[in-house]
């Protein structure tokens, strides 16, 4: 006999390839629009809330579905209407089709739900934006695949490994998008092919070009499966004749089969080993490897702000975890007597001492470690900072490193955040080590036409 309570499933409310009226009431992170049938979630391209649509329906799983815009009813006021698609089906710019102004307020609201679900009452100011908030990003690393027999770059459909090739990329720097056309156009006349991964064949794997904004210096990656690049010196004539501002060309050699897109080793086939740029009137070194914010000017502004908030003295002792290259270290070198920057990666490291050296910086002492033991071994041998800057990873603080701040004790912690989820969910821990939020949070447009936001927090130890 059945038992009385059991669960009886429920069909979908909608089938897919059916056609549905709805009303588009969010956004999800993603930048798909949110319309419910029956509260069942459908997931829209290029629907934006307040709309109203005849959507169809493209995939239908057990808890939710997608679909895509087939006649739109009813338009949002805040709809941009664009000439090049492409910009929302490979997901480069999924929020291009939102007025920026709308894009900032989105992101506002996206920080304050955040605080709020982490039950934390706090104020969340306007979203700093860009004047320009398109061809922001200094560097690109864009995929290469044989397309009709020849070696095209661009990106893959939203969702896919189709590449869809492509000239421009909306919020990449006009130079960058050149180096890759450049690059790709002269693959294709020298016929060099491209990596096939499901048959783990062939040659070129990505392309990748960096701009140093300040200097205008270029730098061109060619990523390979092999060790060896068919025609190296001629790609290397070719490119310098036809991209002027060229400094460096870079073979990296990636031979394994993974997603991940660049491998350790790097032949340096022309110029420099590095170019070079500036940010907050200090010089720094990118190669091939180097993290460096892909949006130097608002970057210059995140950084402003966080000097700012961290309200330094002469005299005070500062720590910057995930310190990467060094570049908050090195903003804030000037106004303090001591920085101590952490970072995992070794290479990192090695880079901020050369920024250091470059710089003329002689208070700064980098160490390559994991941030959270590092911060063990300072509380353990009584390290007393003033102020703490963390930029940590997507994954946010460890329980550890938090604690190491209770034992440590700064005066000051800024958090710059460019997951305010996981933001807020740290909040809660520093709190519990005897901080508060001191003023509002900041959001910070890092990444314009996408939903991605950084946030900006102060906490001080409570007297």
């Amino acid at each position: 006999m059945a038992k009385a309570n059991r669960t009886i499933k429920q069909a979908a409310p909608v089938h897919k390839n059916e056609l549905v009226t709805a009303e588009i009431t969010d956004l999800t992170y993603q930048g798909l629009g949110v319309a419910k049938i029956d509260g069942f979630p459908l997931f829209v391209t290029n629907a934006l809330p307040g709309e109203k649509a005849e959507i169809l329906v493209t995939k239908v799983l057990k808890n939710y579905g997608f679909a895509r815009v087939q006649t739109l009813l009813e338009e949002s006021p805040d709809r941009v209407d664009l000439a090049d698609q492409l910009a929302l089906t490979t997901g480069i710019a999924p929020l291009a089709n939102l007025a920026y102004p709308a894009q900032l307020a989105w992101k506002q609201r996206q920080v304050q739900e955040l605080f709020k679900k982490a039950k934390l009452d706090v104020t969340v100011v306007e979203t700093v934006g860009m004047d320009d908030p398109t061809h922001y990003r200094n560097k690109a690393q864009v995929p290469a695949r044989m397309v009709d027999g020849r070696l095209e770059t661009g990106f893959f459909r939203r969702g896919s490994h189709k590449l869809i090739p492509t000239d421009s990329f909306y919020i990449q720097d006009p130079a960058v998008d050149e180096a890759v056309r450049v690059t790709r156009d002269i693959l294709q006349d020298l016929q060099i092919a491209a990596y096939d991964e499901e048959s783990d064949r062939g040659v070129v794997r990505h392309v990748m070009a960096r701009i140093a904004k300040a200097t205008g210096e270029l730098m061109v990656v060619l990523v390979t499966k092999t060790k060896k690049l068919p025609q190296a010196d001629e790609i290397v004539a070719r490119l310098r004749e036809r991209l002027p501002h060229l400094q460096s060309v870079v073979q990296n050699v990636n031979s394994a089969q993974t997603n991940v897109i660049m491998g350790r080793t790097n032949q340096i086939l022309w110029g420099k080993d590095a170019i070079e740029d500036v940010l907050l009137g200090k010089k720094y070194l990118i190669g091939p490897n180097s993290f460096y914010q892909v949006n130097p000017v608002t970057t210059a502004k995140l950084y402003q702000l966080a000097k700012e908030k961290a309200q330094l003295q002469p005299t005070d002792i500062a720590i910057d975890a995930y310190c990467g290259i060094g570049t908050i270290a090195l903003t804030v070198a000037d106004a303090v007597a001591e920085v101590y920057g952490v970072e995992v990666v070794d290479a990192a490291i090695e880079d901020a001492k050369k920024n250091a050296r470059l710089n003329q910086v002689g208070n700064t002492h980098f160490i390559a470690a994991d941030a959270p033991s590092q911060m063990r071994e300072w509380a353990e041998a009584d390290l007393k900072p003033d102020v703490v800057f963390v930029d940590p990873p997507r994954k946010g603080l460890t329980a550890d490193f938090i604690e190491a701040v209770g034992v440590m004790s700064p005066k000051r912690l800024v958090y710059v955040s460019c997951n305010p989820a996981t933001m807020a969910r740290d909040a809660q821990g520093l709190l519990d080590q005897g901080y508060q939020i001191d003023g509002p949070i900041q959001p910070v447009d890092q990444f314009p036409q996408t939903t991605h936001v950084e946030a900006v927090a102060v906490f001080t130890k409570k007297a």
